[in-house]
């Protein structure tokens, strides 16, 4: 009869603890976790080290307005601020349109550029000029360009209408679930938004497509056309690759409306981190403050 009641007392301690409603450890630890951890992707599961706070008190120091960090490992939140606040995306709006059209292109894949977009950042595609995927993905991903968006919506099948149909899909798939799309550059549009959380979701998506993720590591790169005629010189518009160790690159965005926006992949000791920067008066600097935070005052402890 002791050893019951024990028993009990015991049982109602752990469901207390461990309550997700109340408990301040399962907020610590396992906050959201099912949700990054929902892919039909192969990843590395928890092996039962978590990160935590050395210091409470101590919270980095950032203007952006929106932020949102966490362990890519154990999917653990080790920073946020409004998290589920709606932005405009701008340019990270970029990691979807990769997702999406690496999901029906293949890397040989040849494409017409059928119109050039000069609005904003581009890699100085032509009109006519014929180019393969994989060379799009790099003017893409690494320099940002709104032209190499448009020509890679054009080519899919329905055009561009169905790509953003398809870019809404994708995801709303992944769990992206306060997030709407209108167009495959992120140009500011009525309607379109995102949260630090969704593109932390996006951002692992494209963590775990080895392609994807060398891409956007890539500090610099020249490509060209199948037939030689016309050469891009593409510049990785993250300046903090390179200069920062640990740092392999992701995504930039920017547009008036929007301020500065940054997705960082950052590398420590062994453990890979998520940055998300949104609404931004200093993207670079605010994710050098994370990057600092992170380096002394994230521990790990076995559960």
């Amino acid at each position: 009869m002791k050893f019951k009641t024990q028993f009990v007392i015991l049982l109602f301690s752990l469901l207390f603890l461990f309550y997700p409603g109340d408990s301040y450890y399962i907020k610590l630890f396992f906050f959201n976790r099912d949700l990054f951890a929902n892919t039909k992707k192969n990843i590395n599961l928890p092996s039962g080290s978590f990160p935590y706070s050395i210091n409470p008190n101590f919270i980095p120091q950032i203007t952006a307005e929106g932020s949102y960090v966490i362990d890519s490992d154990s999917f653990t939140p080790i920073f946020q601020k409004q998290q589920s606040r709606q932005f405009l995306p701008a340019s990270t709006t970029k990691i979807i349109t990769a997702l999406v059209a690496f999901d029906y292109y293949r890397l040989d894949s040849m494409l017409t550029v059928e119109r050039v977009i000069d609005e904003g950042q581009s890699m100085g595609l032509v009109k006519n000029e014929k180019i393969t995927f994989e060379n799009l993905l790099y003017g893409l991903l690494v320099h940002s360009g709104n032209d190499a968006a448009y020509v890679i919506a054009d080519n899919y099948p329905g055009g561009e209408k169905a790509f953003i149909t398809a870019m809404n899909h994708k995801s709303k798939l992944i769990k992206m679930r306060n997030s709407v799309f209108k167009n495959p550059a992120g140009l500011d549009s009525p309607g379109q938004y995102t949260t630090p959380f969704d593109l932390a979701l996006a951002a692992r998506q494209i963590l775990i497509n080895k392609t994807l993720a060398k891409i956007v590591s890539t500090k610099s790169i020249t490509v060209s056309d199948v037939d030689f005629k016309y050469f891009h010189s593409l510049n990785n518009v993250n300046k903090l690759l390179g200069e920062i160790q640990g740092i392999g690159g992701l995504k930039t965005g920017y547009t008036l409306d929007a301020g500065e926006n940054l997705v960082t992949f950052y590398k420590k000791n062994g453990h890979d981190y998520l940055i998300v920067i949104l609404k931004s008066l200093d993207r670079f600097e605010d994710t050098k403050r994370i990057v600092e935070w992170i380096n002394t005052n994230v521990g790990y402890i076995n559960i």
